[in-house]
């Protein structure tokens, strides 16, 4: 089975996907991370008619997440927003049996729908939050420990990880994971060389259940 992990040059996905024997490559404007990966460096476009059985996709979610919604008119306007719901669209509107497309909330659970499922690291073994959106075509959603009588050995019920805390300038008390707040060089740390690549991982324990648990629904119909 031909699967295309779309958006990814971390190779957390694709890497499980392979090791579980299916024809698994990744597709991105970058080079991935793992020099041995199966990957398309090039726009998704160009490969996304292939003949895949299923696809897994990332997109661009930096003018669609509402964590950005200070620049919404702006952005509007210059019509980056524009380009990011057509790319967003393209990837659910794909000729592609099997669908997966990841992204953060934002205004495409206005703009499209509402999506099939929202998941966090935690569900699924990380120790960290971080709310994500999953829109599904032929495929089931990810069972995790929120759901008790799902339960699945692989998955692990962990804490929802530690929140940086600070004042605002107009005295609202705010919060952000750890995690991300690290990342952005606050409480001290040291900032990310590019803080949009931390942002957009894909925590392992979700890596882990999109690759057993969606490819065991493939497995069960055939389909490998």
């Amino acid at each position: 089975m031909k699967i295309l992990i779309a958006c990814e040059e971390s190779d957390e996905v694709r890497s499980r996907f392979e090791a579980l024997g299916f024809d698994a490559w990744s597709c991105d404007l970058q080079p991935n991370r793992n020099p041995n990966a199966k990957h398309f460096q090039c726009s998704v476009f160009d490969v996304i008619n292939n003949g895949w059985d299923a696809m897994i996709a990332f997109p661009p979610c930096t003018h669609l997440a509402v964590s950005g919604a200070a620049w919404f008119e702006q952005k509007r306007k210059d019509g980056r927003q524009r380009e990011g719901i057509d790319f967003f669209m393209a990837m659910i509107n794909a000729p592609i049996e099997m669908i997966a497309v990841e992204n953060p909330v934002g205004i495409m659970s206005k703009i499209y729908r509402k999506p099939d499922q929202i998941i966090q690291p935690y569900y699924f073994g990380d120790e960290a939050s971080k709310k994500t959106c999953l829109w599904l075509k032929n495929l089931p959603p990810l069972y995790h420990n929120s759901q008790p009588n799902l339960f699945d050995s692989d998955v692990t019920h962990v804490g929802k990880g530690k929140f940086y805390e600070w004042e605002s300038k107009s005295g609202l008390k705010k919060r952000m994971p750890l995690w991300f707040a690290a990342a952005k060089g606050f409480g001290g740390f040291k900032a990310a060389k590019d803080v949009s690549k931390v942002r957009s991982k894909t925590f392992p324990g979700i890596a882990n259940a999109m690759a057993s648990q969606w490819g065991k629904y493939m497995m069960e119909r055939g389909i490998k």
